[in-house]
C-alpha cells in the first residue's frame, strides 16, 4: 500500500505558474505508474497527466498539453506537476493518484490510490 500527500497548491494570477508535489510512502514507489487529476467545483474529476513508472513516458489531457508537465523524481518517492500559463479554468482541486499495473492510465478507475487534493485557485 502507498500513501500519497499533495502540496504546491495556492492562489495565482492567469498567466502565472505553480508547482505540485506528490510525496508517496513506502519503498516501492518506482513500481507505481502515477497520475494527476483534477475536479473543479460542480465537475466530475477528470484526467490531467500520467507518467509511466521508470518516467519515460507521459500523457497529457489535451486542456493542458503544452502548459504542464508531469516528472518525478524515484530516489525522492516524489511526482510533480510543473504548471505555466495558468487559466482560471485550471481552478480546481489537484489530486494524484498511483497505480501498481501497466501504466499510463487516463481513467479514475485505472488508479488504486489517491491523495487528499490541493487547492490551486487561477484569477482572472
Amino acid at each position: 500500500q502507498v500513501q500519497l500527500v499533495e502540496s504546491g497548491g495556492g492562489l495565482v494570477q492567469a498567466g502565472g505558474s505553480l508547482r505540485l508535489s506528490c510525496a508517496a510512502s513506502g519503498r516501492t514507489f518506482s513500481s507505481y505508474g502515477m497520475g494527476w487529476f483534477r475536479q473543479a467545483p460542480g465537475k466530475e474529476r477528470e484526467f490531467v497527466a500520467t507518467i509511466s513508472r521508470s518516467g519515460g513516458s507521459t500523457l497529457y489531457a489535451d486542456s493542458v498539453k503544452g502548459r504542464f508537465t508531469i516528472f518525478r523524481d524515484n530516489a525522492k518517492n516524489t511526482v510533480y506537476l510543473q504548471m505555466n500559463s495558468l487559466k482560471p479554468e485550471d481552478t480546481a482541486v489537484y489530486y494524484c493518484a498511483a497505480e501498481n499495473s501497466i501504466g499510463l492510465r487516463v481513467t479514475l478507475r485505472g488508479y488504486d490510490y489517491w491523495g487528499q487534493g490541493t487547492q490551486v485557485t487561477v484569477s482572472s
